[in-house]
């Protein structure tokens, strides 16, 4: 039985967020890419994380929280990031189960694409 993409598109991970984390193709959105990225925090995918993140703003490294279990991604709102954009916008809740209790953190985050590339750049305030 296929396993669930984290992100909560429906689709078995392998066919949704997996193949970009294995580098098969690419996000073709800012919304696509905030997806996979929450997916790989959800099976502690750094190595993707980092590739993700854009260079102007992307950490030397990335240790992830072992005992955080990411479960669930809400799009809470878009601002361009299509195709064809070079600039795009997400605001999202992801929610968190850890040892200590139940969370999520909010972010509306700014997306820039480079070469056909999308990258995560940062929070916005």
């Amino acid at each position: 039985m296929p396993t669930r993409c984290p992100c909560l598109s429906g689709l078995p991970y392998d066919e949704c967020c997996g193949r970009l984390h294995r580098e098969d193709s690419h996000a073709a959105t800012a919304e696509q890419l905030m997806r996979s990225r929450f997916s790989a925090f959800a099976v502690g995918d750094a190595e993707y994380l980092l590739a993700t993140w854009h260079r102007s703003t992307r950490p030397p490294a990335l240790e992830l929280d072992p005992e955080l279990r990411w479960y669930r991604l809400d799009i809470l709102g878009l601002s361009a990031g299509g195709p064809l954009d070079r600039e795009g916008r997400v605001e999202f809740e992801a929610f968190y189960r850890s040892p200590a209790g139940a969370g999520s953190q909010r972010e509306n985050s700014s997306f820039l694409r480079e070469d056909g590339r999308w990258y995560y750049v940062s929070a916005l305030d």
